[in-house]
């Protein structure tokens, strides 16, 4: 899907999805994983990594 490699960083390099809302935040791996980031909109605190279709 997408072309050249600064494109792809872009889209998909440290973006994640709220599994409730499925708002869309930028914030480093191990922020992730050691459970610090909150979504803005429903203080949920489980992420995916946004998908590349």
């Amino acid at each position: 899907m997408v072309k050249f490699p600064e494109a792809e960083a872009r889209k998909f390099k440290n973006k994640f999805v709220c599994r409730r809302c499925k708002s869309v935040i930028r914030a480093p791996n191990l922020k992730i994983i050691a459970g610090t980031i909150k979504c803005r909109k429903c203080a949920n605190r489980a992420f995916k990594p946004k998908r590349k279709k």
